[in-house]
């Protein structure tokens, strides 16, 4: 199998190919998922692909961010330039892009943003000139080798690293809560915040880093094709470590140096271990500390400034980095000078503190052996591609209504006002099509993470993602979820009706639907989703932050925890300016909301009342109008 290394700047390309990985993974200055890595200028990507060819190494570059029409032709500039310099491949999330590029030859790769996560997301990859699909993560080794055996293109698995929370490609809270959006490659990590949830308070949603390597046999046999390092935002002795590592694992060479560089790799940077969910749906949260602590040693009792070091825990020496926790409170750092026993060089209350290593000396034979920064340049230019597609027809009307519910009572109240209900797909979507016979178009909503593309519907049906549209190509009408992050007019799949990005603002609303030739709907009222994580560990109610904002949690019939916005999105009194920028439907969000509020919100939009709007914010606790009005 490959291993796939972090690159995030060329002094980490020069640590990961000396540490033996097959492959570098990096960006350019823009449109790459980690836009505060040191990243890469035009003549530097030249000079990395020629110095990684030069080793044996391939490269491959990520322009794996949403993006808005105006970014489209220098994009697709971009990943021409990737293939005059011979990059090996481009790694895309959007599917405007992955359109927009079909012409280029360079091979392409599915981010894991795309949330390809089961077998017809893979078969509508080989369909879409799609070469490897990076998997979701939160796919365990039991549903991987129900899908990559059958693969018809190549599989990506990531074995290392940080971890998301929320399911790739779906996160809304960055945006929302940080103004900084993670589907844009700027994730606020909110992830790594403190949060309350019924009387405990910690980093409820801070997961601790994957560490599969002893995983890799399980997914040789199955058929991967590469394991991704996750790290482009780490040092360079991390990517020179982690490269080793898993370069070694998969050779099956486990001699000392192996673990030497194992314990050193825990040492560079450390938030906590765990498998993800490659053993099952387990917990992957480490709710004691978000940030890197070291290498876990033990605990021990300060007296008058000093400790004994059990031989029994892992060693120490001198010049060891060490930092000492009293709880979540660092207590303070400073490298050792003596030992028998260990003399602590600042005041600290006798106690017992646990300790963790931050540094060893060791890592300095790594910084030598990387050696200098690597001198990368290159001479070839972009070549400018202007794109444009054509002006759709104006369309001017009022919006039609689409309503998200979830219960037979919520439906019944809102059905005299919606054209369609969007209901989700359970035992109960017999009945409600019956409710909604002659009255509505009832809309099977489909969940959004299916590994065995079990819930199919060749009724009217919503889709979240690629593997679901290839699995609903025969159902009668297809309507695309918002989860398909819809950011540009290229937006390719053949569907009824697409539901737009809710991170655009309402001048790209406008400016993408005046070239967009399917009808658009945008999310005009509820609580958005802010995140879906397969986490069995977070309790249904709500999470607090620090501010004191509540953020309401529920779990669905299929086990996964969604996280909605603190408060209710309100575009309601923009209905008309809605319809005047060719919006076709607008979306009514009131899945796990009482009838009472469906029947109100339903009365203000056929007559607006500003003592009804009262009622519904005081029935709501508050409104936003998310990033209609500013966008990102």
């Amino acid at each position: 199998m490959e291993i796939l290394s972090p690159a995030g700047n060329p002094d980490g390309l020069a640590a990961a190919v000396k540490g033996g990985c097959d492959a570098v993974y990096l960006a350019g200055k823009d449109y790459g998922a980690r836009a505060f890595a040191g990243n890469f200028t035009d003549r530097q990507l030249e000079g990395a692909v020629n110095y990684a060819h030069d080793r044996g190494v391939k490269v491959h570059v990520t322009v794996n961010t949403s993006l808005k029409n105006r970014e489209l032709s220098d994009a697709v500039t971009f990943v021409r330039f990737l293939k005059d310099i011979g990059a090996d491949a481009v790694l895309i999330q959007d599917l405007g892009l992955l359109r927009a590029v079909s012409g280029i030859d360079i091979r392409k790769h599915a981010s894991t943003q795309m949330q390809i996560h089961s077998l017809k997301g893979l078969e509508w990859c080989a369909e879409n000139g799609i070469d490897r699909a990076v998997l979701a993560r939160e796919l365990t080794l039991e549903e991987l080798g129900s899908i990559v055996p059958a693969s018809p293109v190549e599989t990506e698995v990531f074995i290392q690293g940080a971890l998301c929370y929320c399911m790739s490609g779906g996160c809304l809270m960055s945006s929302f809560m940080g103004g900084r959006s993670g589907n844009r490659g700027s994730c606020a990590q909110p992830c790594r915040k403190l949060y309350t949830s019924g009387g405990k308070t910690g980093y409820l949603l801070s997961n601790a880093d994957l560490y599969g390597v002893d995983r890799i046999e399980a997914l040789r046999s199955i058929g991967v094709t590469s394991l991704k390092i996750e790290g482009r935002m780490r040092s360079p002795a991390y990517a020179y470590l982690s490269a080793k590592v898993y370069s070694m694992a998969e050779d099956g060479d486990f001699l000392d140096e192996f673990h030497e560089s194992l314990e050193l790799l825990k040492t560079v940077f450390n938030r906590g271990t765990c498998h993800g969910y490659l053993d099952g749906v387990v917990s992957p949260v480490q709710s004691l500390y978000p940030d890197n602590r070291g290498f876990y040693l033990g605990e021990v009792r300060v007296e008058d400034r000093s400790f004994r070091w059990d031989p029994a825990f892992e060693p120490i020496g001198i010049k060891d980095g060490l930092s000492l926790f009293d709880g979540d409170v660092k207590v303070g750092g400073f490298k050792v000078l003596e030992m028998d026993p260990v003399r602590i060089p600042f005041k600290i209350p006798d106690g017992r503190y646990q300790v963790y290593r931050t540094y060893d000396p060791r890592i300095d034979v790594i910084k030598n052996e990387i050696g200098a920064t690597p001198k990368l340049d290159g001479k070839t230019p972009r070549h400018h591609v202007d794109l444009a597609l054509p002006k759709q027809p104006r369309r001017d009307s009022r919006p039609e209504v689409s309503v998200y519910v979830n219960t037979m009572k919520t439906l019944e109240a809102a059905l005299p006002y919606a054209r369609r209900i969007y209901f989700e797909h359970g035992d109960k979507i017999d009945e409600a099509r019956e409710a909604c016979a002659g009255r509505a178009e009832l809309v099977d909503l489909l969940p959004r993470f299916d590994a065995l593309d079990e819930c199919v519907s060749d009724g009217p049906v919503m889709v979240n993602g690629p593997g679901q549209y290839m699995a609903c190509r025969k159902a009668s009408r297809i309507y695309a979820s918002s989860v398909f992050n819809c950011y540009n007019s290229w937006f390719p799949l053949d569907v009824h009706q697409v539901t737009l990005s809710v991170e655009l603002s309402r001048n790209e609303v406008s400016d993408l639907i005046s070239r967009l030739p399917t009808r658009a709907e945008v999310m005009a009222f509820g609580r958005t989703e802010l995140m879906y994580s397969r986490d069995p560990g977070l309790e249904p109610g709500a999470i607090v932050d620090e501010t004191g904002a509540s953020f309401p949690v529920y779990r669905d019939k299929r086990g996964f925890a969604r996280i909605l916005n603190s408060v209710d999105l309100f575009l309601l009194d923009s209905l008309q300016e809605l319809g005047g920028s060719g919006v076709s439907s607008v979306g009514i969000d009131l899945r796990k909301r009482p009838p009472a509020l469906a029947k109100a919100v339903g009365e203000y939009i056929k007559r607006p009342d500003p003592k009804l709007r009262e009622k519904i914010e005081q029935m709501c606790g508050g409104f936003t109008y998310g990033l209609y009005r500013h966008g990102l």
